[in-house]
């Protein structure tokens, strides 16, 4: 309903509860890019993706307030990061990826114009912005290193078992012999 501020002291209020839930974080910087407050919202979508960095949306959304600060190299980054969790997303591939590479162009047609008076016959060489890809040594082994983490928790699934002496167990359940623990000694299980 366009009630913006309203929303921004709710988020503030979930954040003082669970300070650590990247959801919130995410939300937060997009209600901060409603109200065109971009260096917050930027740090807040920051703060979501540290939180949880294989959220494809909490990348999608720092894109987008990157892009709200002109910082249009880091904004394909971010969205390039976010296809590569997610590359079904259409959203991300036709409008934020699309626009971002528009503006690029735009921004080195820009740059190439406004230099070109101060050369004076004298050709200058620009530097070209990274093109980032999905193969980059680093997105790749973020990748890897995901697979590797949910490969081990779906191999087997563990709890934590903490006793009423205090004693802390960790406890593997195999599929063929499910470990259950005698409820009269533990206390807490997860």
């Amino acid at each position: 309903n366009y009630r913006y501020r309203e929303a921004l002291v709710k988020w503030d209020e979930a954040l003082q509860l669970t300070p650590e839930d990247a959801t919130l974080y995410e939300m937060k910087s997009q209600v901060l890019m409603s109200l065109h407050e971009m260096f917050p919202a930027v740090h807040a979508a920051e703060m979501a993706v540290q939180r949880n960095p294989r959220s494809w949306d909490a990348w999608q959304t720092l894109g987008r307030a990157q892009l709200g600060l002109g910082e249009i190299a880091l904004a394909i980054r971010s969205f390039q990061v976010s296809l590569h969790i997610f590359p079904m997303n259409p959203e991300v591939w036709k409008e934020d990826l699309s626009w971002a590479r528009k503006l690029q162009v735009q921004q080195k047609a820009t740059k190439t114009e406004s230099v070109q008076p101060l050369a004076k016959g004298e050709e200058l060489v620009q530097e070209s912005i990274p093109d980032y890809d999905f193969e980059s040594d680093e997105i790749v082994a973020v990748c890897a290193a995901i697979a590797e983490k949910e490969k081990a928790l779906s191999a087997a699934k563990t709890m934590v078992i903490v006793s009423a002496s205090g004693t802390v167990e960790t406890v593997t359940e195999q599929d063929n012999c499910p470990a259950t623990p005698d409820e009269t000694l533990f206390i807490r299980a997860r």
